[in-house]
């Protein structure tokens, strides 16, 4: 059970990557056009918290699998 949950948890931390990159090219796009970039960056700084929680689960069940 606990490999089922840490492929899961792999599987986040790898979308939350690929999410995180697309956020920063389109406020980095967004900026380089002129245009507030103020939501944008919310949004960005909610998903580094997510990816944040996503690492922790992983590391975690990574720990417990060592036991």
């Amino acid at each position: 059970m606990l490999q089922q949950h840490l492929a899961m948890a792999e599987r986040h931390v790898a979308l939350g990557e690929d999410h995180l990159a697309r956020q920063e090219a389109l406020v980095a796009e967004l900026d380089r056009d002129g245009h507030d970039t103020a939501d944008a960056l919310a949004i960005l700084a909610t998903m580094r918290e997510t990816q944040r929680l996503h690492l922790q689960d992983r590391d975690r069940l990574l720990a417990e699998l060592a036991r």
